[in-house]
């Protein structure tokens, strides 16, 4: 048996990332319903804005809870009283405000396939709003589970829902990196010991992800931790 010389520190196998944890607004997508929507919308259908806003904060929560419907979401923000349109025109025109995000999508769907990993969505979003961005994104193409606001009726920052999320993955905590653009949401998940990107942009997240053995370039692979299975004790 080989014998350590003085001062050689001890190695122990690296915890091998197995799972991302995505949020969807400011990530893959963009946020599914803004101020600046909202301002659009006040534009397109003439509405009050500022009423419409100071509704919105008093019950947009319990939409994204999943305790609301679309319609009644909207019947408390918009139609309280009589409109010039139809709720289905006015939900045209709220779903069309989201956009993609390519080069964050195609990141990840490259990774679950070169890594094996498993990818989750943890997400505060309405069940409708939730349904259409999964859909006309294709995000089911790469994702493979969703613990959505609307689903599991609890929304970030609280913690309950990165410990669902855990339970449902069904992967050690130091096996996850979750990728989030609110700061605060960060610092919650890290708290619970998960790994975490503040994400600002594609090139910094590609870059944090390269430098925890994730990466999709087979250049970066032999310098990855991941690569040689072991990290300093």
């Amino acid at each position: 048996m080989a014998v350590l010389e003085t001062g050689e520190r001890l190695m122990k196998p690296a915890a091998e990332i197995t799972c991302l944890f995505v949020d969807i607004g400011g990530v893959l997508l963009s946020d599914g319903w803004t101020h600046e929507g909202r301002r659009r919308a006040s534009q397109n259908f003439n509405l009050d804005l500022a009423e419409m806003e100071e509704r919105h904060h008093l019950t947009f929560d319990t939409y994204e809870e999943g305790k609301l419907t679309l319609d009644e979401y909207l019947g408390r923000v918009v139609f309280n009283q009589e409109r010039p349109f139809t709720p289905a025109q006015f939900r045209t025109f709220m779903f069309a405000q989201s956009e993609p995000h390519p080069e964050m999508i195609d990141l990840v769907t490259q990774l679950k396939a070169r890594h094996g990993l498993k990818v989750a969505v943890v997400s505060n979003e309405g069940r409708e709003l939730n349904a259409y961005r999964i859909g006309e994104f294709k995000l089911d193409k790469f994702v493979d589970f969703y613990i959505s606001s609307c689903f599991v009726h609890v929304r970030k920052p609280d913690a309950d829902i990165f410990r669902l999320a855990l339970d449902i993955a069904q992967v050690p905590t130091n096996q996850v990196v979750y990728i989030e653009n609110t700061p605060m949401f960060v610092q919650v998940a890290e708290g619970l010991g998960i790994k975490s990107i503040l994400h600002t942009d594609y090139t910094s997240t590609r870059a944090q992800l390269d430098s925890l053995g994730l990466s999709n370039d087979d250049r970066a692979l032999d310098d990855s931790p991941n690569n040689t299975g072991f990290e300093e004790q």
